[in-house]
This record gives C-alpha cells, structure tokens and sequence, in this order.
C-alpha cells in the first residue's frame, strides 16, 4: 500500500523495559538513546519525533503508558515507507533491535504499528495506542498495520531479527 497523496506514514513501537531506567542492566540502552534518536531525527525522510522531557539520555521514557514507569513509546512520523525502513533496518539503530531481548520483557503480543497521518498531523501516544490496539483487535487494515501489508515494504523481510520480544 503506497502513501496516499498528502499523507504522510506514523509509527509507534511500546516495550516494557526488564528493569528501571536508571539500572545498570538497561544502562546501555538508556546510553545510546540520543544517539540513535538523533540518527533518526538526521535522515532522509524523517518528519517527527515525540519528545520527552529534554532531559540527556531519557528519549521518551518519561511518557509513561498506563502509569507504569517501565513502559516505554517510540512515536514517528516519516515521508514513506522506505524512509523508516532505511532508518530501522539500514542504520545502528538494527544493531539495538537485535539486543531488544536484554533490555525488554517479552509482551507475548503485537507491540508495533504504523498508519497514514495527513501531512502536518503530529499524532498523540493515546492516538497511537489507539491504532495498535485496533491492529491487535482487527489485524492488518488501513486505519492500522504492520510491514507484510506494505506491498513496498521489502527490508524488513531480509532484514528482521527472529521475534523475541514483544512480537
């Protein structure tokens, strides 16, 4: 499915970390956030960025999901498909997908969406939870899906790491 015209494409990806953001069993994760948001923020295509605090080495850790301090969101907002895909799968930001299981719980469930947002829409994370759980309650639809209903999609299938947590 290509982007309709004046679209643009929103992701969010929610984990619930093993342990606290300030121990040392995430520390490496928590490290590397600004590095790898701030790739993110640098490539082609890239649109939008929740933000958190501000605050150094914290992403968007502060956006707590059902008040659990553990839960963490990353929302985004990009020109197309391939712009994300280059992001996800084409840059560092792979090399700490495929250490996911050190730092994040198995959620046993869907924990990844993407949709069409208008150009110039900046989607809330209770909007974006509202998309994953009608992914997780309807499957692949256009209000909401994952990358097998992206004809255009293809780095994800040679590309992604075995699902282990949160799949």
């Amino acid at each position: 499915m290509t982007a309709p015209a004046g679209y643009h494409l929103a992701q969010v990806n929610v984990g619930r970390l093993r342990t606290d953001t300030d121990d040392p069993r995430v520390a490496e994760f928590m490290a590397n956030l600004d590095r790898v948001n701030g790739l993110g923020k640098r490539m082609p295509g890239f649109v939008w960025m929740m933000e958190g605090s501000g605050e150094p080495g914290t992403g968007n850790t502060e956006a707590k999901i059902d008040g659990d301090p553990r839960f963490v969101s990353n929302l985004t907002v990009w020109e197309d498909v391939e712009s994300l895909e280059r992001f996800v799968w084409g840059t560092i930001h792979k090399q700490f997908y495929e250490k996911r299981a050190e730092w994040f719980e198995t959620l046993g469930e869907m924990h990844f969406a993407m949709w069409w947002v208008p150009e110039g829409h900046r989607p809330s994370l209770d909007e974006a939870l509202a998309r994953l759980d009608h992914l997780k309650t309807h499957g692949d639809s256009d209000h909401a899906f994952g990358w097998s209903y992206l004809k255009e999609a293809r780095m994800w299938q040679t590309h992604a790491c075995a699902p282990v947590a949160a799949e």
